[in-house]
């Protein structure tokens, strides 16, 4: 299996050898369509600047071609017998058509530079045919000849040719040197996540990562570095979480084990009896709201968004809740202030019934004798919001933050007396989330509680 850092290389080097190819290819394109046949008409005109020089001149046309070829070109003259001399470079191939020959005789101007074929991967500019000149008429003595003229490409660029060999040389192991250093600087934080990874994936949430880049590999990092803190916390919480399920069930099994126990002993009165038959059942009531509260906490992370929504009387089912706990705060002489009107709302009747009885059943519980409890609900256009204030022992500013986690219980604000499991306002708070709606809680100590439930209509 390859290694990212290998098939970064591979990849780079791919490209340069594709950027390569296709850089000459476009670059012979050019050549063929652009420059070559403003070469042609270069020659051209050079060739005839050296008949014209030719015939202003005294000398031989053999001493002058002889001459001539210290400028870098190369010639190769044709009497019209048929006779052929070559002047400089000699030519690396002589094919050249009789007709072509004889045209030029006529006086005609040969142009093998612009009819050169075109093969795709060789551009024909160093190629020191005779085929590739120019060629044109020229007199001495009243005979005519035909001089094939030609720049040699390799005398006049032989030094460009080399230098510019060295530099794309130089080019390409310099590019390949910086390719494995850069690749292995871009790789380098990934294998570093990668072991973090590993690390994460058997347990360990503390995490130093060394990288302080920039660029996305920084912010990946710091991404992981949050996500790896959230795992931990999470981790924490499922660890307290266990614990607290383990506490909260361990609790009423000890009674419940112990007082059975007791019940065996043969001496015990009918009174202490029934004291212990009734510790019994209410430690087992316990376990069934706590069991219970848990399969609700559980259903609600399943479904999320998968509540079915019917529209129902918000009134309605305020009054009945009401009239549930009737007992409990009539027991406790409360004031209940009716501060609500007919309103439908679109939800889940079975969990916003639920909602309604954990607030009112907290407010009457740490409400003392002779409180006041108001429950209000206001709407408008989009929501409806709805209050239930007590004026009971209220709750602390640094636990206000924390009344929505799992068990948490508020010790300084309850008094040890009043039973709970600390799931009822985490299954409030999961339930007005799954509405879309919102959920908040503003008190004091000894000045009473508000809670406020915002739902889309």
């Amino acid at each position: 299996m390859r290694t990212l850092y290998v098939r970064i290389i591979v990849t780079t080097i791919l490209i340069m050898i594709g950027s390569a190819v296709i850089a000459f290819v476009v670059s012979n394109g050019y050549y063929q369509y652009v420059l070559k046949p403003q070469n042609d008409e270069k020659v051209t005109h050079i060739a005839k600047n050296i008949v014209d020089l030719y015939n202003s001149s005294e000398q031989s046309i053999d001493d002058y071609l002889t001459e001539v070829t210290d400028l870098g070109y190369s010639f190769y003259l044709v009497h019209n017998n048929g006779d052929t001399q070559a002047f400089g470079k000699s030519f690396e191939s002589k094919d050249l058509p009789s007709n072509v020959i004889k045209d030029v005789l006529a006086g005609e101007v040969y142009h093998g530079i612009a009819n050169y074929p075109w093969r795709l991967f060789i551009t024909g500019f160093f190629d020191h045919t005779l085929s590739n000149t120019i060629g044109v008429p020229i007199n001495e003595n009243q005979q005519n000849y035909a001089l094939f003229v030609r720049p040699y490409a390799s005398q006049q660029f032989g030094e460009m040719r080399v230098f510019f060999a060295i530099i794309i040389g130089l080019i390409l192991i310099l590019s390949f040197l910086f390719v494995l250093i850069s690749t292995r600087w871009i790789v380098k934080p990934i294998q570093i996540l990668k072991e973090a990874t590993n690390k994460v994936a058997a347990g360990n949430y503390h995490l130093q990562l060394p990288v302080t880049r920039k660029d996305e590999f920084g912010q990946l990092a710091k991404d992981f570095a949050t996500m790896s803190k959230s795992l931990q916390q999470t981790e924490q919480r499922r660890q307290a979480f266990v614990s607290n399920v383990s506490h909260e069930i361990q609790s009423p099994l000890t009674s419940i084990q112990g007082f059975s126990q007791a019940l065996q002993e043969a001496n015990l009165t009918k009174d202490e009896r029934d004291h212990y038959l009734a510790i019994i059942e209410k430690e087992s009531k316990r376990l069934s709201i706590l069991s219970r509260q848990l399969l609700t906490l559980s259903q609600l992370d399943r479904e999320d968004e998968k509540i079915e929504r019917t529209p129902f009387e918000l009134e309605e089912q305020l009054r009945d809740v009401l009239s549930t706990l009737e007992w409990q705060w009539r027991q406790k002489e409360l004031t209940v202030e009716w501060k609500v009107q007919k309103t439908i709302i679109n939800g889940d009747p079975r969990l916003l019934h639920q909602v309604w009885m954990n607030v009112m059943t907290n407010a009457i519980r740490y409400t003392p004798e002779e409180g006041a409890i108001t429950i209000a609900v206001e709407k408008t256009k989009s929501e409806v919001e709805v209050t239930v204030t007590d004026t009971g022992i209220g709750i602390a500013a640094e636990d206000l933050s924390q009344i929505f986690d799992r068990f948490y219980k508020v010790d300084k604000a309850r008094t040890r007396k009043e039973s709970g499991t600390g799931l009822g306002l985490s299954i409030t708070k999961k339930i007005v989330e799954i509405h879309q709606g919102t959920i908040i809680v503003d008190s004091k100590l000894a000045s009473g509680t508000t809670v406020t439930i915002t739902l889309p209509q």
